[in-house]
This record gives structure tokens, sequence and C-alpha cells, in this order.
């Protein structure tokens, strides 16, 4: 028995130990009590030998799970004997991939199938005609989230192209959905092993460390975290007469809601009622029918109003349609109901079948406008009315809409979307902020959260919309904030007044000078706004600015600008 002076030191560095560390020590321990009191040398197996190959395990990443996962996946090679080299995609030099032996990539998907901003070149360049990488084998592990119709699309294709280029697939690709610590630890302990029991080691390694335990932090399944709130605000930003719905909507919460200024707040929005309805008449069916889809069980009412995407389908959604009432159907989208009257369906079984094929309502994402030291117990939301025209006939987006109707009192679910990649600067740092439209409502959550910290940082914002007297979204306030010196600089532009269109990069270009001043100064910059010919015209004029305040040619404002993404001065937020 041990004193107690003993027992407490024994305590003391257990505690810092990890579960491995504790495994190898009592083992060490063991055999201590071997040979006489000799102390026995360390068991083979406990001594992290390295493999006679260095892999490559590239990340792409938009919310930073990709790389986080990456990070603690590296640390886990590197305990078992593997050299190893993380790098972000946004950082990979394309010459390097015919070079590569061993490369294994972990990647997101963002909105409709696409790739993280930061790796969008490198997922361009695996499509550029004549690749050969015939030295590499490879593996694949894409995140999504699984409510989202091209689930891990992004995944899908780099493992695609990197096999068409002449790669070997040593692993079938992985996909793993939002709880995917342990999907991602069992990978990547295939992965090991599959390095390891390769040719090209095997007999070369004799002593190699076994592989360890996924850390706790794989062992831990993170859900999203799904909170309710109270619709307690929801008024009109436009004033009368225009063209235009941009809704205000405020949401009262009652446990604390984790989010920073530039996170999102997702929402599944229901569908509406009339169109269920339109929906069970068209096709006859029962709507106490109970139907098992992929993801949901429940009625035909149930499942068309809560869980199922009837709106905008897409084109294979469409072409499966085509086959179950056997007719041809031109590639296009269009909603259920319209797709239901133009070609119906011959009796309810048929009906059943296309319930089952359709997609989960993807959640919608809206950034936060609120500021989470100003606005404590509440999230308020800028939401745009989206309108388009499809077949002549003009539709209005699902959950814009559906949050437009909310009445005052109305319950609803969300879940925090982080945003690593559109955050404030330090309190100190200036920053230059880019938003048309809805795309204001991050800097509304920017301006006041620095205002409450005290932030000693410039700020310089330029807003555009369509008319100055109907428009001007969120005006007094941003006025405030002017006179109280928590805004430092305000430039307008409006397109619907005037002759003469003038959009925010035609203000930016007025403000050249001043504006590469606090650039070269350090200043961040951001841009948030709709999908579209926008991000392109404001790019273009900051590079006009860059050539013009350094006076150097087109190529090294290109450079500079570049430089200014890589060190995170330059973040947007498009959608």
């Amino acid at each position: 028995m041990l004193a107690n002076p003993k027992i407490t030191q024994v305590k003391e560095l257990v505690g810092n130990l990890s579960r491995d560390e504790i495994i190898w020590l009592n083992g060490y321990l063991t055999g201590l009590l071997q040979k006489d009191g000799d102390v026995m040398p360390l068991p083979k197996e406990a001594v992290p030998t390295s493999l006679p190959v260095k892999i490559t395990l590239a990340f792409g990443t938009e919310t930073g799970n990709a790389q986080k996962l990456a990070t603690t996946l590296a640390a886990k090679a590197k305990k078992s004997g593997v050299q190893i080299k993380l790098v972000g995609l946004d950082q990979y030099k394309f010459e390097n991939l015919a070079k590569e032996e061993w490369f294994f990539v972990v990647i997101s998907t963002q909105g409709e199938g696409e790739p993280p901003i930061g790796a969008k070149n490198f997922y361009d360049f695996l499509f550029t005609d004549a690749l050969a990488f015939p030295k590499m084998n490879f593996a694949v592990l894409g995140l999504g989230d699984s409510s989202y119709p091209l689930f891990c699309k992004t995944g899908e294709d780099v493992d695609a192209q990197l096999k068409k280029a002449g790669g070997k697939q040593l692993l079938p690709l992985q996909k793993c959905d939002v709880d995917y610590e342990d999907v991602a630890a069992e990978w990547f302990d295939k992965v090991l092993a599959t390095i390891k029991n390769s040719s090209a080691v095997k007999g070369v390694v004799t002593t190699v460390a076994s592989p360890t335990p996924a850390p706790s932090s794989l062992q831990k399944p993170k859900g999203k975290k799904w909170y309710e709130g109270k619709i307690f605000t929801n008024t009109s930003l436009n004033g009368r007469g225009s063209s235009k719905q941009t809704f205000h909507i405020e949401i009262a919460v009652n446990e604390p809601v984790e989010y920073e200024p530039g996170d999102s707040l997702a929402i599944v929005p229901l569908n509406r009622k009339m169109v269920v309805e339109e929906i069970l008449k068209l096709t006859g069916v029962d709507r106490n029918f109970i139907v098992t889809t992929d993801k949901h069980t429940g009625t035909v009412e149930e499942l068309l109003t809560s869980h199922l995407n009837i709106c905008y389908l897409l084109t294979s959604t469409i072409k499966s349609y085509a086959a179950i009432i056997n007719q041809q159907i031109p590639d296009t989208r269009m909603d259920l109901k319209d797709l239901l009257r133009i070609y119906p369906v011959v009796n309810s079984a048929q009906a059943i079948e296309i319930i089952k094929l359709l997609k989960p309502i993807a959640p919608r994402l809206y950034s936060i406008s609120s500021a989470p030291l100003v606005h404590e117990g509440e999230i308020h939301l800028t939401v745009g009315r989206h309108c388009f025209l499809l077949e002549d006939s003009q539709h209005f987006g699902l959950c814009s809409e559906f949050m437009g109707e909310l009445n005052l009192g109305t319950t609803i679910k969300f879940y925090i979307h982080k945003n690593r990649a559109f955050k404030l600067p330090a309190t100190d740092k200036d920053m230059i902020m880019i938003g048309p439209g809805i795309g204001i409502a991050p800097y509304r959550s920017f301006v006041a959260q620095r205002d409450a910290q005290g932030a000693s940082g410039k700020s310089w914002l330029f807003f555009g919309e369509r008319n100055f007297t109907t428009d001007f979204l969120y005006q007094t306030e941003w006025q405030t904030h002017l006179a109280m010196g928590s805004l430092t600089k305000m430039n307008v532009a409006f397109c619907g007044d005037g002759n003469e269109k003038i959009y925010v990069e035609h203000k930016m270009l007025q403000h050249a000078k001043e504006l590469f001043t606090w650039i070269e100064a350090g200043a961040h910059i951001y841009l948030c706004g709709e999908k579209g010919p926008l991000h392109a015209a404001v790019e273009k004029a900051l590079l006009q600015i860059i050539e013009e305040g350094k006076g150097c040619n087109a190529e090294e404002a290109a450079g500079f600008f570049a430089e200014l993404k890589k060190s995170g001065r330059y973040e947007r937020e498009v959608f």
C-alpha cells in the first residue's frame, strides 16, 4: 500500500496522461516486476517506427469541420508511425499531384453540390483535360448533410476525377453525415491498415506501432443542436411602393444560443397547405395513408407538409418521375403540383411511388443580423422574399415566403450553422464591408458587436439597393452608428434612382484612393450578397483599385489580391 503523498503523486501523473500513455505505462510497470527486478526494455509494439512512405492528407473546408477532422487524423497517423503532410487545398500546388504516391482527401460539400470556396480552384483543376496520376494511391472522405439532395457531391466528383486520371483507389469513397467522427475514425484506421499491408511497405518494416484507438474527440459524435424560438417581430423593411419585400424577423429564445457574428441560422420550412391540398386532389391519395421514405415515416399529408421537397424539383427527380408514369418529359425543373397537372399519374399506387422518391426539404441558411453581446435572448434575421419566373409564371422561394408569412407567437425550430470563413477581425483592425441588398445582414451584427466591444478599429460600409426612399434597409440604425462613431464611413448606391445605374462597385471606384489606403494599412475586406455578377464586379473593382493604388500591372495586382485571400483579409459570403 502506498503512503498518501505517493498516492497523490501517482494521481497527478496519471491525471495528465492519455489513454494510450496509461496503457503503455501499465506494460512498463509490469516489466519492472520481471527478471529479478531488472527494467525490461520497452515493448516493441509501443515504439513508433516510421513507415518508409510519406502520405499527404489534404482538406477542403468551408466551416472548419474538414480542417479540424483532418488535423485530428494527422495526429493519429503520427502516433501510428506514419509520416504525414497536412495541407489545405486552398494552398496545395497542383503540379505536385502527379508526384503524389499516397494521397488522401477530406472535403466537404456546400449548397447545391458545390465545393468549399477555398477548394474551388483545386476542384476545377481536376476537370482539366489529360491529367495523369499513375503513381497515386488515393482515398477520399466526403463530409456532407444527407438532408440536402446532392449529399457529398464534391467528394464523389473528386473521387471520380482522381480515378479517371489513373489513380489507384485504395478504399471506396467514404461519405459522412453530420455525425461524422466515428465513421471518419474507422475510415482512417482502414487507410492506415491498407498502407501498412501494401506491397510497397510489406517486409520492409518489421516493427510498427499498432493503430491507436480513436481520440476522444472522434469517439463522441456531435450532431446538430436544435433550438426552439418564438417569432415576436416580423416587419417589412421596405417602404410603400417598393418592388421588393424584405422582412426583419426577431426570434425569442429561452436558452443560450451560441453563435458569432458571421454565423447563419438554419431552418427547415414547411410547404404551404394550399399546395399540399392541390397535390392530394391531383393524385387522389388518401391523406392518412402511411408512407416510409429513406428519412421519415408518416401520413402522406404529414410528409408532404413537413418533410418532403415539392418545390422546384431536381431534374434527376423528374427523370425518375417520368420512368414511373412511363412518359417522356423534357429536362426541366418544376414544382410537383405542376408536374402532376401536366403529366398526371394513372392511379394512387403510382403517386405513392413518386412520394417515396421525393428528396427531403433542405435546410435554408440565413445570415444572422443580431449581435450576441447586444441582443441577448433573441436572434434577428433579414429575409428577402425570393421570386423568380418559371414557365412564364412567377414563383416564390419556399423558405423566404414561409418566413415572411410567419405569425407572431409561432414556434420554429432551428440550428446554428458556423461560418469560420466569415468572421470579425481583431477589435483594433479596420474593416471594409460590401453588402448589396440582404447582404447587409451580417454587417448589422458586425457593427453592433464591435460597438459593444468598444473596438478601436475603423469600419466602412458600402450598401446598394434599388431605391433610396423605399429600400434603404436599416437606414435609421446606420445613421445612429455613424453619429456615435461605431461606423466610420458609409457609401450607398441606389441603381433605380436617376438616369444612370449606380452600383456599389462604382462607389468603391469613386473612393479608390482612400480605399487603397485602408487596404494597405491592413483593413479586412468582406463581401456578402446574392450569387450572380455581384462578386465578379466587386472583385474587378478591387483589382483596379489595387492596380492604381500600387501603380502596378494587372498581374501584380492579382498577386496582391491573392495574398489578401490567403491571409484571410478578404472574405466573402455569397448565396
